[in-house]
């Protein structure tokens, strides 16, 4: 049996075993069963239209419901699943469950997590659906391979589990950490067609089956906390989970052209560190990658940031960058890549317990592109909360930030968790 057929058939089993996990646990184990969710609708309007979109009003709905069920001191299950629909079809318009994430559009119904754990004294082994990231900068976290994201909205990006065993053995002081993933997990780029996929002028673009990737990813790390600082040492060998693309001009017109989606190989060496000083937190992230690929280029990302909190204030400044050691010509979507070059910062303010204030930026070097991102929540009792922003984008056609300069938008959201 193929790849896809193996995936058509592990979603069609799927949501029996699922759903009776999630409605027969609460009640045959009441004791050591935890569970949490929320409902949340967020309204989007871009004040601009786009060249290839002319939507500007955007709603969205998300479900979301998560367990978790304590079999002994040894053993932990964690199941998830996410229902999802929308007015601008991004959202897939089928009842299948997914498992594998491989979707162009977002699954209507999808497997969120379901993972087992087993832990005893300095080993713990999880296998399953489960979310892995490595790394401790907070704006950008080049060594975290195992991390595949829904960049459908570039700016507004969500973490996707993958499929893998996790082992972790150690102590207090030193920890090793091996992953191995037998089925690869793709990150979800931007729709063709819609506003966040940038299009040529005068130039259609026929989207074909994307070429996916046999064989597993690997990957270790090795985590030390010393008394002065804490520092990792991380290597990856599988596929990067961003795309590169193939193109074949049709001879018609309008000009066509027949896009193909492939993930080249990747192997990467990183390292990151923690150091608490008497004010502030110093955070250094740093990893090169090689590839086999032909139009792959070899290239270095790193970070480097301060984080400090003072009362009800926080803030994360910081600088990411890039050096190229071998370049080989390919298009690629690379927005990790895309924030390189640039000074990044959050930071936030509680006003009270019940309100807050975020602020997120990105501004090239040279100037050619800015994001600002601004957001108020408050709650309102123990299960409601709304949230209004704001995302600014601004900049150059020839910038990765500036060539979505027509994407600025503004976000209404409320929630009901439980």
């Amino acid at each position: 049996m193929n790849r896809v057929a193996q995936a058509s058939a592990c979603r069609g089993q799927l949501p029996l075993a699922v759903l009776l996990l999630l409605i027969l646990a609460p009640r045959a184990y009441s004791q050591t069963f935890t569970q949490r969710g929320f409902l949340e609708t967020d309204l989007i309007g871009y004040p601009q239209t786009a060249p290839n979109d002319s939507g500007q009003v955007i709603g969205e709905a998300l479900f979301r419901y998560e367990a978790f069920y304590k079999l002994s001191p040894d053993w932990q299950f964690a199941g998830g699943i996410d229902a999802r629909t929308d007015t601008h079809n991004q959202v897939d318009r089928d009842w299948q469950l997914s498992w594998d994430d491989r979707e162009r559009r977002r699954p209507s119904f999808a497997v969120r997590q379901l993972s087992a754990t087993y832990s005893h004294n300095k080993l713990t082994v999880e296998l399953g659906k489960q979310f892995i990231r490595w790394g401790k900068a907070d704006l950008l976290n080049p060594t975290s391979r195992f991390s595949p994201q829904d960049f459908l909205t570039v700016v507004d990006a969500d973490f996707l589990a993958v499929t893998a065993a996790r082992l972790t053995y150690g102590g207090q002081s030193n920890t090793i950490e091996l992953v191995w993933s037998p089925l690869f997990t793709p990150s979800r780029v931007p729709l063709l067609g819609q506003r966040w996929s940038i299009v040529p002028a005068g130039v259609t673009l026929q989207e074909q089956a994307p070429s996916f990737p046999g064989g597993s990813q690997f990957g270790a790390r090795w985590n030390h906390i010393g008394r002065a600082a804490e520092y990792s040492l991380s290597f990856y060998d599988g596929r990067n989970n961003l795309p590169l693309f193939n193109f074949q001009l049709q001879p018609q017109l309008p000009l066509t052209v027949d896009v193909q989606r492939f993930y080249p190989q990747m192997r990467m060496y990183g390292g990151d560190a923690a150091i608490p000083l008497k004010s502030i937190t110093v955070k250094v992230e740093a990893a090169y990658f090689t590839s086999t690929t032909k139009t792959e280029d070899e290239y270095a990302l790193f970070v480097a940031q301060v984080e400090r909190q003072a009362g009800e204030w926080f803030f994360i400044g910081g600088y990411a960058g890039e050096a190229i050691t071998a370049y080989r010509p390919g298009l690629q979507f690379a927005p990790d890549r895309g924030l390189t070059r640039a000074f990044l910062g959050h930071a936030g303010y509680t006003i009270d317990t019940n309100r807050s204030v975020a602020l997120e930026t990105a501004i090239r070097q040279n100037g050619r592109g800015v994001w600002v991102k601004l957001e108020y929540s408050q709650s309102f009792g123990q299960h409601w909360r709304a949230t209004a922003g704001y995302t600014l984008i601004r900049g150059d056609t020839s910038d990765f930030l500036g060539e979505y300069r027509r994407n600025s938008h503004a976000l209404l959201a409320l929630r009901y968790s439980f």
